[in-house]
């Protein structure tokens, strides 16, 4: 029983954003139906290779805990089955661009007179209203409007995206937080409301300390690879056979970085005593830490380092992660039984509860999987699905 258990979610979203943000709904116990047109489906299913058995490893990463229905929307039919999910539901989201839900007479307006205790949760890339509202909305475009791609990467290289995608997966964060933020509002209020959620906005709360530079220097900020705008040392090193990351946060840490590395002048020179005086000597002591570091493998220096209490750990890859005891305790990751494909790998829930913990319950559906689950459930009779579906009304 997850702390949203009973909550009912009808999820309109594809690609990545709203597919993320219902997941992590479903993972705490929301009742989480993917609707889907009956012959493609979310876009995100043809997105690959990799395919597993013709079913997307994309799709298969962010849509887990959902049944999918298939819903002709274009139909007065699948329309009806449509209004029939909302008048249950608690959270409707979508991500159709900026007016396109109105054109369709699925806006918030038209579910609020269906269901006035319904949270309606628009994603998209800037947001229901504002000069950019008719603009298309992407995640690698709010990525690099939103200030975070420019300090992003080596100085004196081309500007970087990051390697996962940070605008969508933020903006469906900050949806599942918000819908949360008005499930509790509504037992006290008892009505609904319209969350919106942008790409962009999401980017630009995400700037924190970085904003705050620019704010305080009316300077904008450099990039510097790995390397920490107000923090010296922290950033990768090379290794003799790899990198490692340091973060050296403080100054008593400095001083136990020292002691370690038997660096008795480096701990009492004026101009590395301080964090201060290390940011404005960071080129510095990057060259002659770099050098120090290339004569002894990764290994050496994280055991030295962990003896001695100093933040570091190793730049893992993906296979490097999941091998991680720590991530394996943690149960980040999980095992699960695809209907079509077998035992699946599928990354853990990152939220712990003492009390009433999600569950990784329902594998990521196949396409229309539940269909006649959840119309049975709305009250359709088997002869009502037969006609439905040879109307073309449902997948």
């Amino acid at each position: 029983m997850g702390p949203l258990d009973g909550v009912k979610v009808v999820d309109l979203t594809k690609a990545v954003a709203g597919p993320y943000a219902a997941m992590m709904l479903g993972d705490l116990g929301a009742d989480v139906i993917k609707v889907e047109p009956p012959e493609t489906g979310d876009e995100a299913r043809q997105w690959g290779p990799p395919f597993l058995d013709n079913e997307s490893s994309y799709f298969l990463s962010v849509n887990r805990n959902k049944r999918s229905i298939g819903v002709n929307l274009k139909s007065e039919d699948g329309r009806s089955i449509l209004f029939k999910l909302i008048e249950r539901a608690d959270v409707f989201l979508e991500n159709f661009k900026p007016g396109t839900t109105i054109r369709l007479k699925i806006d918030y307006g038209t579910f609020r007179r269906i269901n006035p205790r319904l949270l309606y949760c628009s994603i998209s890339g800037f947001g229901q209203d504002g000069p950019y509202v008719d603009r298309p909305g992407y995640d690698i475009v709010a990525f690099a409007m939103g200030g975070i791609m420019s300090i992003t990467g080596e100085a004196g290289r081309p500007p970087v995206k990051m390697g996962v995608p940070v605008a969508d997966i933020g903006a469906g964060m900050f949806a599942a937080y918000g819908i949360v933020a008005a499930l509790l509002e509504r037992q006290k209020s008892g009505r609904g409301q319209h969350i919106d959620v942008s790409l962009l906005d999401s980017q630009v709360s995400w700037l924190t300390y970085q904003a705050g530079y620019y704010f305080a220097t009316g300077k904008n900020p450099e990039r510097l690879g790995s390397a920490h705008s107000t923090i010296a040392p922290y950033q990768a090193f090379k290794a003799k056979d790899g990198y490692f990351m340091l973060a050296i946060g403080n100054d008593e840490q400095w001083k136990d970085f020292c002691d370690a590395l038997d660096l008795e002048e480096l701990k009492v020179r004026p101009q590395l005593r301080t964090n201060p005086a290390r940011v404005r000597n960071r080129i510095k002591l990057e060259r002659l830490l770099q050098r120090i570091f290339i004569k002894k493998k990764v290994e050496n220096w994280l055991s030295i380092l962990e003896k001695a209490g100093v933040p570091s750990g190793p730049v893992n890859t993906i296979s490097d992660v999941f091998r991680d005891p720590q991530v394996l305790h943690r149960k980040m990751l999980q095992k699960i039984n695809h209907p079509k494909i077998g035992s699946i790998n599928v990354v853990g829930i990152p939220v712990k509860f003492s009390a009433t913990p999600g569950a990784i319950l329902r594998a990521p559906p196949m396409l229309a999987e539940h269909t006649e689950e959840i119309l049975t459930e709305l009250g359709y009779t088997g002869q009502q699905v037969k006609e439905l579906r040879a109307r073309k009304a449902i997948g």
